[in-house]
């Protein structure tokens, strides 16, 4: 029993007075919000940007593809909806952020002959 109270008794502080450094305590929180900032956060906010860009740039004419995976030519724009011809005859009436992607002029001619 006695030897319990010994081994207690020797993990006491060496100095009392001394307190852990404040930077140092919170440096390895700092670093790891650092990274995830630049390894996470601001590639996602540069995509979304791009993305803006992208949808705000669509004019009639255009061949998009959209999240669901539909290829079509955009027929008529609105603020928040595009009308795009997938096939001859066939509209259909997506949001603009549906939009995934532009394609290159010629793409739908070169999918309906193939």
């Amino acid at each position: 029993m006695f030897l319990i109270s010994d081994a207690l008794a020797e993990a006491a502080p060496a100095a009392a007075g001394q307190e852990p450094n404040m930077i140092a305590t919170f440096l390895p929180l700092i670093l790891i919000f650092g990274v995830m900032y630049f390894l996470l956060i601001r590639p996602q906010v540069k995509r979304q940007k791009e993305l803006k860009k992208l949808i705000d740039s669509v004019e009639k004419g255009d061949e998009v593809v959209t999240n669901g995976g539909l290829l079509g030519r955009v027929i008529k724009l609105g603020e928040a909806f595009l009308v795009i011809e997938v096939a001859d005859g066939v509209t259909l009436v997506v949001q603009r952020g549906a939009v995934a992607t532009v394609m290159p002029k010629g793409t739908l001619k070169d999918t309906r002959e193939g």
